[in-house]
């Protein structure tokens, strides 16, 4: 997984030249698909990441009535709610020349 605690992608919505996003595939609607398969993956790395860290506070009882909270599992949630959002992240990769991608059509009409 990409380091996503040490990116530069933005925290909040900014605007990106369009000529810079379509500029490796030339076609803006392919770029987007990219961009966007990669915010998928990246979503589901941290939702994983996110999981196994709050397994650890996890306390298992029969009680419903006794809720704990730790304060360390409150940290790493927020920590966690801080972070760039996927797609912020797919971006800022993409113009970075980071995602690898290929286009199958143009294999299969080379051969």
């Amino acid at each position: 997984m990409a380091d996503i605690k040490n990116s530069i992608a933005p925290l909040s919505t900014t605007t990106i030249d369009k000529n810079l996003v379509d500029a490796p595939t030339n076609n803006i609607y392919e770029a987007i698909s990219i961009i966007s398969k990669r915010a998928n993956q990246i979503n589901g790395d941290i939702k994983k990441e996110l999981l196994e860290k709050l397994d650890e506070f996890a306390t298992y009882n029969d009680s419903l009535e006794e809720i704990f909270e730790n304060k360390e599992q409150i940290e790493v949630s927020k920590f966690y709610e801080k972070l760039p959002k996927p797609h912020s992240l797919a971006v800022q990769e993409w113009l970075e020349n980071k995602i690898y991608h290929r286009n199958t059509a143009d294999e299969a009409l080379e051969q």
